[in-house]
């Protein structure tokens, strides 16, 4: 006679990268599963290293701004914003309000493009490909507003140290607001469809859930915290450019999971339209560049909000026309942290969209790994001074 016992299921390590259909760009999970469900997520980056941080050692203030478009490509005006925000700090210069009011339009309108190219994503990670046709359709409409503007779809090249390199003809932003109408249509539908669509109930709501203990624990910020009911927006906390002076709300939300990251994004969209609007209509007349004066040896750390959240830039000046260093801190790099405790619990399958759902840019993390003996080990400060 044999006495039946229950059987324990096993867990299972089970690696996703660095190379996976499931992402976009290079980095490593590794996921322990029991069946179907995760019980421990952790992950690594470093697969993708562009030497930003050292080759802007080697350019001066101006050469910089290019290079810092180039962090990301999505996120390019509000990286050189940050770099230049910084230095025009430590110059002391004087900026005029035309081009304060003209780089939040660029801002903003990056924004909005980053939340559209995100929702196509979104609906391609969890098989609703309509939805991904329908946003990236509408993020047309944004892109051809940067192209009239600055006549470049991505990398606008418009910001200087003291201003912006072009200002903008009158029939540029008039076609801009025009375009701001096509968006709000296309936000209340967005906002229908991440909201009601069963779909998109199935794969969102309930899942890659974030408690809002968890995300001020994981230090969670843009969108991923407000989903998580964090209320913090450099924009509000730190105002910077002419954000101060317009009429606009912080998106909140409190549910903390995959489909309310989605819609803080969505309504994102929407008061990046109502600043856009006001910014081109009440734009004051006069200059967008003013030449500061010689700058000065210092440092400081210029924070800006980009679509992910916030964006920090870390820039000390020397003697010469030489940057000493810059040393971005993309939101992407923050937010990371917080993926462990969204895909604990979670089902193996639900990983793609979970990871998506923080829009994360992995060669925004520009990192390094030192491998020695085979084995990893970290560069002490000291070693990298010395590194050329």
């Amino acid at each position: 006679m044999f006495e039946l016992t229950e059987q324990k299921e096993y867990r299972v390590k089970i690696p996703i990268g660095p190379a996976h259909p499931a992402l976009e760009e290079p980095v490593r999970f590794i996921l322990e599963v029991e069946g179907e469900n995760v019980v421990t997520a952790d992950f690594k980056l470093g697969f993708a290293h562009r030497g930003i941080e050292k080759l802007a050692e080697k350019r001066d203030y101006t050469q910089t701004i290019y290079l810092m478009e180039r962090v990301c490509g999505i996120c390019s005006q509000c990286h050189s914003s940050a770099y230049t925000l910084g230095v025009e700090a430590i110059a002391k210069a004087e900026i005029p309000e035309r081009a304060e009011y003209l780089r939040v339009v660029l801002a903003e309108l990056e924004r909005i493009h980053s939340h559209l190219l995100w929702a196509g994503i979104a609906g391609e990670e969890i098989g609703f490909n309509t939805l991904m046709m329908y946003s990236w359709k509408q993020r047309e409409f944004v892109m051809e507003a940067l192209e009239r503007l600055t006549g470049n779809r991505v990398n606008y090249s418009q910001n200087a140290i003291g201003g912006l390199r072009n200002d903008f003809r009158k029939e540029d932003l008039d076609f801009t607001l025009k375009q701001m109408d096509k968006i709000q249509e296309a936000v209340d539908y967005l906002v229908k469809v991440f909201t009601k669509d069963p779909l998109v109930h199935e794969r969102a709501v309930g899942v890659g859930m974030l408690t809002n203990a968890d995300a001020v624990k994981s230090c969670a910020i843009g969108p991923t915290g407000r989903a998580s009911g964090v209320a913090t927006d450099a924009r509000k906390d730190d105002p910077y450019m002419a954000y101060d002076k317009l009429d606009w709300d912080m998106i909140v939300v409190k549910e903390g999971d995959v489909a309310a990251r989605a819609a803080a994004r969505v309504l994102e969209v929407g008061e990046s339209v109502k600043i856009i609007r006001q910014a081109i209509k009440e734009l004051p007349d006069g200059p967008v560049f003013k030449q500061p004066g010689a700058i000065p040896a210092g440092e400081t750390i210029s924070r800006v909000e980009a679509p992910r959240g916030e964006d920090a830039h870390y820039v000390k000046t020397g003697n010469g026309n030489k940057v000493f260093r810059e040393r971005p801190r993309a939101p992407t790099e923050a937010n990371f942290h917080a993926i462990p405790y969204m895909l604990k619990d979670a089902k193996l399958a639900d990983v793609p969209i979970i990871v998506a759902s923080i829009d994360p840019c992995m060669s925004c993390c520009d990192r390094v790994a030192v491998i020695e003996n085979g084995r990893q080990r970290i560069v002490t400060a000291k070693e990298m001074r010395k590194m050329k």
